[in-house]
């Protein structure tokens, strides 16, 4: 298949508009980088003040912690996502350690990910589209999409998805110890990049199958580690393993979920893959709870990202208002909330039970 259309800025910008909205900020990485840790910090910490407190306090609180953590857990992934575009800052070298930090506290890595992620972004909704199958399945019936949830929010999802990569990592470990590595011209395994997008299903599984393959998951699952042991650190210096207790359930359980729904809402039931670069994705409108969970770091301006690789996250809200003025939006795919996306993918139900 031929490679999807591409915008044209110098068609759509003033050079100077143009200019800004693809500057790339030497501190702003950082700080969201510190943003996202700092609200984990502060939801975790105040959560278990509340269990230490009162224990119904603590319980109560515990079902938005654990959304609001999965929302940041999400929002380090976006870090990823853009440091994989090269946007979290103008030294390469700096941008890939913010994002490959990032991505190990949800067990990506930054550089299998940029390879398997510009595939999707040639490809988009084409078959040779490595997301194809996150947005192929819908529409779907409400039915199908509340087992999503239960296997999402049971953390089957995650032990699927894990199981697999540790099993990986284990033989990419033993190779390892054993100085074993794949025959010249071995296709390389790009499956640990596939953390970040695989919701749902198991996506870290690749059709080739490597030996220097499993020992880049080995040493991503040993980066993934690290940064669990060094949440348990901090939290048990803090005086409790609640705030471990809540990471780690955040990342096998409502993580997944929003990981999933924002999966869904930037293709299922688009008219991606056509010639218009308008239609390769969708935006969606997000208010602020939604922002703090399911929307984090801007990442509802999926059809923005898409027309312009080289926008970093951080202005793509500066891209949609000025493709706005331009009278683009009505050629755009744009959801007034994540409510009414997920009422759209569901509606197969509906359809059959009214034919």
């Amino acid at each position: 298949m031929p490679l999807v259309k591409a915008a044209k800025p110098k068609e759509i910008f003033a050079p100077e508009d143009w200019a800004e909205i693809t500057q790339i900020s030497p501190w702003r990485g950082f700080w969201l980088t510190f943003h996202a840790w700092a609200v984990v910090a502060l939801v975790a910490g105040g959560t278990a003040w509340l269990w230490h407190w009162n224990w119904l306090a603590g319980l109560v609180a515990t079902i938005p912690a654990l959304f609001l953590i999965g929302g940041r857990q999400l929002g380090l992934s976006i870090i990823m996502h853009d440091a994989a575009h090269g946007l979290m800052h103008p030294s390469r070298k700096i941008n890939n350690m913010l994002g490959q930090f990032a991505g190990a506290a949800t067990g990506s890595d930054l550089h299998a990910y940029r390879t398997y992620h510009l595939t999707h972004h040639k490809y988009t909704q084409q078959p040779e589209d490595p997301d194809l199958s996150l947005s192929a399945p819908f529409p779907t019936t409400r039915a199908s999409m509340r087992r999503k949830v239960i296997r999402d929010l049971t953390a089957q999802t995650f032990f699927k998805q894990r199981s697999h990569q540790f099993a990986k990592a284990w033989i990419g470990l033993k190779a390892m110890l054993r100085g074993e590595s794949d025959e010249p011209g071995a296709k390389r395994d790009t499956s640990a990049g596939r953390a970040l997008n695989n919701s749902g299903r198991n996506g870290l599984n690749a059709p080739v199958e490597t030996i220097d393959g499993a020992k880049v998951t080995a040493k991503v699952v040993g980066r993934f580690l690290a940064i669990q042991l060094g949440v348990l650190v901090i939290s048990l210096a803090a005086g409790s393993i609640i705030p471990f207790l809540l990471w780690i359930v955040a990342l096998a359980t409502t993580f997944q979920l929003i990981l999933r729904i924002r999966n869904i809402a930037e293709h299922a039931c688009t008219t991606t893959g056509s010639d218009d670069p308008f239609t390769h994705a969708r935006t969606t409108r997000a208010s602020w709870p939604e922002r703090m969970v399911v929307a984090p770091y801007w990442v509802n301006f999926h059809s923005e990202h898409h027309l312009f690789m080289g926008v970093p996250c951080y202005r793509l809200a500066r891209a949609h208002e000025l493709l706005g003025r331009g009278g683009y939006h009505e050629r755009m795919t744009i959801a007034p909330s994540y409510a009414s996306v997920l009422h759209e993918v569901t509606a197969k139900e509906q359809t059959v039970a009214l034919s």
